[in-house]
């Protein structure tokens, strides 16, 4: 499973030496086409990255035939010069592969103010297109990776045709649109405006709701580019609900490997007013410190759940909320519930419910317990 799954796609990943590591930094993602339609979000954050500048402006005619990217730099607070080198490195693709500069995105990820070492980056970027194949899915994920303990990959087929994907971040995980770098591929033949609707759509169900630190990067982007290879004109709704699934897949890899995380937890609220109001609960909870340190020490401690929910501005009752860990309801109508003694933390993944009993609505935000481990085996601190 991955960014290659559908037909139509070749990619590939190569060490070019950005990183001191050593390890893979570059990736190319090509669109063979007949169609090269595509969608894409990014990050709001006022403070956006060079290659974000030039990928917004490449995928504003709902066109793109190639995505480079690159591990080891970040090529945010660059300047004009960090134009000119997002600029370069989507020319350098275009050349390489007889394409419309303007239909290549470019993508980096990395330490905020430095300069990309083109000397070494362009060169990668010859040896990524060399080496485009059918089967570079996994090397092109393997590129991407920052702090990163393992790649991301997820995909999905559907009768005749595809869905593929491959993502990034391990920090900096939080809702905007878009969060990590994200390249999403499809076979099915679907107009840009098509795309753009499902795109927007399943990233506001899968990873605006994943929020790992409340830290919004500079350089969030997802992508997703339909080479209609298949023949294929898949319903509306058929597509946008295997988006849905391949973009989950990969939010929950997401929150299963940022910044070292002990538990990933899934905060489900019900019975809220609109799905505002949940969303914001689960939001204030997943963001509670002490909520965190909770779930890492092994406590089902429902107060700092409704302490959470206590300063948001959704409708609700406080006599009237309930609260459970992984299926015992610990707090019922305000009060004490079951005995928290009954409820096992010592696996990996926890599931905090909370009914606000205020109407119909509901939303499940991923979050972890945000350990910082990592940083003992990581010098480098990235977007």
């Amino acid at each position: 499973m991955s960014v290659t799954l559908p037909k139509g796609f070749t990619a590939a990943g190569t060490t070019a030496g950005l990183k001191p590591s050593g390890k893979p930094d570059v990736a190319v993602v090509h669109n063979t086409g007949p169609s090269v339609a595509a969608g894409a979000v990014f990050t709001t954050n006022r403070v956006f990255a060079a290659p974000v500048k030039w990928s917004r402006q490449a995928v504003a005619d709902g066109q793109l035939q190639a995505i480079v990217l690159n591990s080891g730099g970040a090529n945010a607070c660059t300047g004009a010069a960090g134009y000119k080198d997002s600029a370069a490195t989507a020319a350098r693709v275009a050349d390489r592969l007889g394409l419309i500069i303007d239909n290549v995105a470019v993508c980096s990820t990395g330490l905020i103010g430095v300069r990309l070492p083109m000397d070494k980056l362009l060169p990668g970027v010859d040896a990524a297109c060399a080496g485009l194949s059918p089967d570079g899915g996994a090397d092109a994920a393997a590129a991407i990776m920052t702090t990163d303990t393992v790649p991301k990959q997820a995909g999905t087929t559907v009768g005749e045709w595809s869905i593929g994907g491959m993502a990034k971040g391990a920090g900096m995980l939080a809702p905007g649109l878009a969060t990590m770098l994200v390249v999403l591929t499809t076979d099915a033949d679907l107009t840009a405006q098509e795309l753009d609707a499902a795109l927007r759509e399943a990233t506001r169900l899968t990873f605006d709701r994943a929020d790992s630190d409340g830290c919004m990067s500079t350089n969030d982007t997802v992508t997703l580019m339909a080479s209609g290879a298949s023949g294929v004109r898949p319903e509306a709704g058929a597509f946008t609900a295997a988006l849905v699934d391949v973009c989950q897949d990969l939010a929950r890899q997401l929150i299963a490997d940022a910044e070292g995380a002990h538990h990933e937890i899934a905060i489900e609220v019900t019975g809220a007013a609109s799905e505002r109001d949940a969303e914001t609960v689960g939001r204030e909870i997943a963001r509670s410190n002490l909520f965190k340190c909770a779930i890492f020490g092994g406590d089902p401690n429902w107060g700092r759940v409704l302490s959470a929910i206590g300063v948001t501005d959704a409708a609700f009752d406080a006599d009237d909320l309930d609260v459970s860990f992984n299926g015992v309801m610990v707090c019922r109508g305000g009060q004490i519930g079951e005995d928290r003694a009954l409820v096992d933390l010592s696996g990996r993944h926890v599931r905090v419910t909370v009914d606000l009993h205020a109407g119909r609505a509901s939303a499940t935000i991923l979050t972890n317990d945000l350990t910082y481990d990592y940083v003992k085996e990581n010098a480098e601190y990235s977007t």
